[in-house]
């Protein structure tokens, strides 16, 4: 019972720690922060892989490591997409009027 306590008290604390920093950080830098959180969502994909994958640890691991993989790929493609989005914003436009180069 202790062990969920403390393993509680570090999830909410590290969920009001994400929110303050994530809140706190420019628009300019939310781009490099988008690929960072990418490629930790990526380890996270792996090791929910790995905990869902386990039969030896009984079903509620499994569902944890299923929900885990869930959220950490809807993480990746929505950080992918919100990026290739603010790229999207430096491109040149073209003019209507000019061929296709």
């Amino acid at each position: 019972m202790e062990a969920l306590i403390l393993l509680l008290f570090i999830f909410v604390l590290a969920a009001f720690l994400g929110f303050e920093l994530i809140a706190k950080v420019p628009s300019q830098l939310h781009t490099p922060l988008m690929s960072g959180s990418n490629a930790i969502s990526g380890i996270t994909i792996v090791g929910a892989l790995l905990a869902s994958g386990s039969i030896e640890s009984g079903p509620f691991p499994q569902w944890l490591g299923f929900g885990a993989l869930v959220l950490a790929s809807i993480n990746v493609v929505g950080g992918y997409m919100v990026t290739d989005r603010m790229l999207g914003m430096f491109k040149k436009k073209k003019e209507d009027n000019q061929p296709n180069k």
